[in-house]
């Protein structure tokens, strides 16, 4: 068998759990019997070890280690162990034959990764027993600063989240190196069931902030998870007005973002003045929606009653935003709702800023609605 054609046939045997052809193919080839105990495959440079414990094929696994003696903690290129896999994969056969076989609990990939970790990005609470009960440590962290605990809010299965506070009940006070804490990535990524349990369990401050300024009620808002931040509100209460590092108000996020339904529970039903400015340049929600080019958020902030005619720090209007970012569709939505061209603080027209001649053109032929 040629170098090339093992490379690809060795670890397809072992993903199929073919073994009876696996050991075919290797008795076939001189010298390959050796190779075996370290030969690396694919750009991962992953061992067949790597390939049986990822797809869960334990007699494989098995076989490997106890016929050819092979290292259970070989590395990978990405100093990935064949735990690593087992656990990320959710295997507990083979996450329990590896560590019999002395397998370290707390291996470390790159970027600082456990075991356990890994087990926690997809939700296998029986992995996550078998790890912590054989000595893996909850409260490691990885090189950003996150602990398994960060990793389980983020993937939003209350059971894992509930037993990792049982046996490790500080584990929930803990920040990455930009000081987001397990309940901003819970909140930032909609996991309603387990934002509920760390407000239940958790001693959290209302409105903690990050290395930015930005608070959970402001991570629920800016990517449209209103359920969350009702639940902050009435069981937090969360301030709907707090300001990042820059002077933005969640209003201004969910500009940003062009979350239109937050923009109108923000002003609607929280009363939010939508004209409010950012203390940073005093940019208004819609000078924010017309420089990233939100036309559908531009309608809806004018619909909230946002003043077309606001000026920043600089005496801009939204107008000069859409203009200097080219976005046309805006540009032509301004004009249309009655904005006309003004100086800004340099004496710089918003059409000059525009260096396309089709938005010159838009403001002599589009006339107010």
């Amino acid at each position: 068998m040629a170098e090339g054609e093992s490379q690809k046939l060795l670890p397809r045997l072992v993903q199929e759990g073919k073994l009876a052809l696996l050991k075919e193919e290797i008795q076939k080839v001189a010298g390959l019997s050796k190779d075996v105990q370290k030969k690396h495959f694919g750009r991962s440079g992953d061992t067949l070890l790597h390939y049986a414990a990822r797809h869960g094929q334990l007699s494989i696994l098995r076989w490997l280690v106890e016929a050819f003696d092979v290292d259970v903690e070989l590395l990978n290129h990405d100093y990935k162990q064949p735990l690593h896999e087992a656990a990320s994969m959710g295997h507990t056969d083979c996450v329990l034959y590896l560590l019999n076989r002395g397998a370290a609990v707390d291996c470390l990939k790159k970027a600082d990764w456990t075991p356990l970790m890994m087990a926690c990005t997809r939700r296998n609470l029986e992995v996550i027993q078998v790890l912590v009960q054989r000595g893996a440590n909850p409260l490691l962290k990885n090189k950003d600063g996150w602990n398994c605990f960060h990793i389980a809010s983020r993937e939003g299965d209350p059971r894992v989240v509930r037993y990792l506070l049982d046996v490790s009940p500080s584990i929930w006070d803990t920040e990455s190196k930009i000081k987001r804490t397990p309940l901003h990535t819970a909140v930032m990524h909609g996991r309603l069931e387990v934002v509920e349990v760390l407000l239940d369990r958790c001693r959290y401050e209302p409105d903690s902030k990050d290395k930015c300024g930005v608070t959970p009620f402001m991570d629920a808002v800016q990517n449209g998870h209103l359920a969350v931040a009702r639940l902050l509100l009435d069981k937090h209460k969360a301030s709907c007005s707090a300001r990042d590092a820059l002077g933005a108000q969640p209003l201004h996020q969910a500009a940003v973002t062009a979350q239109d339904d937050a923009l109108r529970f923000l002003v609607s039903d929280l009363g939010v003045n939508v004209n409010a400015a950012a203390t940073s340049l005093q940019l208004t929600a819609l000078h924010y929606a017309a420089k990233e080019g939100h036309a559908g958020t531009i309608k809806t902030l004018l619909s909230l009653g946002a003043d077309l005619n606001a000026k920043d720090g600089k005496n801009r209007t939204a107008l000069h935003m859409a203009c200097a970012r080219q976005n046309a569709e805006c540009v032509q939505l301004l004009l249309q709702a009655g904005l006309r061209d003004s100086p800004d603080s340099t004496g710089t027209l918003a059409r000059q800023l525009a260096k396309k001649p089709s938005l010159l053109q838009l403001s002599h032929r589009v006339k107010p609605t």
